[in-house]
């Protein structure tokens, strides 16, 4: 069974996409894997332009985190009102192209921004940027958790987030080498930020033009609950009884806004244990360098039965809190290096919450993945409080203890996970639908639309 070229789907329609295989998955994944390096590398570029921007522009580090608070904020908003409701109306690809577009206008917007030395027009311009962004990972994070396999949702979407993570590796390790190597306090560093961005949005441009072109299938709802009806045995309850999502939803809200905080100010970390700027910034590449490294190990350890992705988010998720604790109690160059163990072990906990918050919800999945995209804004909240907590007391291992605080709250999602819902979330793993062309679900529509659909099971 292959699939059609379409622009738009509708979502209570039946496609090709319920039954879509391991080999027939691959090349749009791929496809889709290209936009998360897109924002990885700006994600990792915003870090270093946080810890820029308070040199070149004299601001605190609370008012310095107005950029994150103006990237995440975008996250809260366009989720759950336009990006999801496109998403819904007129499927990935519509979604794709349209997160792009409003990508590169963010990006376009840097220019007069760095012409007027504006940090509000930074701000203002990362808010696009994080509209764009937001809108591009509603539909790419979905994408990846539902084509193909379901047995295989969380290797493919932390695979993705590992080829996320070499974008933030690259990042701030090109800002410290190349963008501000000379420039790093100096007007000239926003002029490099300028180009930067520039080329970002020459980038964007070309990759709408491909997923316009490009043969991708569509999953749509009714496909998913085609495939939940297939490996539950039964048809999925009200959405507001999917407990396992609204815990993930939390869970993710605390963790995004923990990893986002650390990152932000690992530079101001490093530098008050004893670093210079320029090697802070290499630090900060390491870390992301370790970041992404562990979720292809991650994924390939998901590959092996003993090591269910439940078992590795409450481990992952646990020892952030603990390196945490012991960087923010330590000093010097030991609080640095624990502090890099944090950014080691965040890695695989992203992919893992949304995906196992995803697992059986079937007709409710678009929304559902909408709302744990919406609580990336988790971003926006956090890192203000760690930054207020620095400027009031001058100490950022001190300020540390605020996310660390929080990756004890979003564990929450793996304990119940682990002690409540492990036998539903271990069936949906288990299961060997779509693996292969001679164990697929199809659908044959009878009738009108929304009437009783056959699914046909080949073996």
């Amino acid at each position: 069974m292959g699939y059609r070229r379409k622009i738009v789907v509708d979502d209570k329609a039946i496609t090709e996409g319920a039954g879509l295989t391991l080999r027939q998955s691959l090349i749009p994944c791929l496809l889709v894997t290209i936009l998360f390096f897109l924002w990885g590398f700006a994600y990792g570029l915003l870090d270093v332009l946080n810890s820029h921007f308070q040199s070149t522009l004299h601001i605190s580090p609370s008012e310095a985190s107005g950029l994150s608070a103006a990237y995440f904020g975008a996250y809260f908003l366009c989720p759950l009102t336009v990006s999801g409701w496109i998403l819904r109306r007129f499927g990935f690809r519509v979604t794709f192209m349209t997160g792009l577009a409003i990508l590169a206008v963010g990006c376009l917007l840097f220019w007069p921004s760095g012409t007027k030395s504006s940090f509000g027009g930074f701000c203002g311009s990362m808010f696009v940027v994080g509209a764009g962004l937001s809108t591009l990972e509603t539909g790419a994070d979905n994408f990846l958790s539902i084509c193909g396999p379901p047995r295989y949702s969380e290797i493919r979407l932390n695979l993705a987030q590992g080829i996320q993570g070499v974008g933030s590796f690259v990042a701030p390790l090109l800002a410290s080498r190349v963008f501000f190597a000379k420039t790093v306090d100096t007007a000239q560093g926003l002029k490099n930020v300028q180009w930067v961005y520039l080329g970002v949005a020459c980038f964007v441009a070309l990759l709408i033009i491909l997923f316009f072109f490009a043969p991708m299938p569509e999953v749509t709802d009714a496909d998913m609950n085609l495939q939940e009806v297939e490996v539950a045995g039964e048809e999925v309850g009200p959405f507001r009884k999917q407990y396992n999502l609204f815990l993930g939803v939390w869970s993710q809200f605390c963790y995004v806004g923990a990893q986002v905080a650390v990152a932000n100010y690992f530079i101001n970390f490093c530098e008050e244990a004893g670093y210079d700027k320029a090697f802070s910034s290499d630090l900060l590449a390491v870390g992301q360098g370790l970041y992404a490294f562990n979720r292809f190990l991650a994924a390939m350890l998901m590959t092996l039965k003993p090591f269910k992705p439940r078992f590795i988010l409450g481990a992952y998720l646990g020892l952030c809190f603990v390196f945490g604790l012991a960087a923010t109690l330590s000093h010097g160059h030991t609080s640095v290096a624990l502090l890099i163990l944090v950014l080691c072990f965040e890695s695989a906990c992203f992919a893992t919450i949304f995906t196992l918050a995803l697992r059986g919800l079937g007709r409710h999945t678009k929304i559902g993945g909408s709302m744990l995209v919406a609580a990336i804004s988790g971003g926006a909240a956090i890192p203000p409080m760690t930054g207020a907590v620095a400027t009031r007391t001058g100490n950022f291992h001190i300020a540390m203890a605020i996310p660390t605080a929080f990756y004890v709250l979003a564990w929450v999602f793996p304990v119940y996970a682990n002690v409540w819902k492990g036998a539903v979330l271990d069936g949906h793993r288990d299961t060997d639908l779509n693996v292969s062309e001679g164990n697929t679900v199809r659908a044959e529509e009878k009738g009108v639309q929304g009437e009783r659909v056959e699914v046909i099971r080949e073996k």
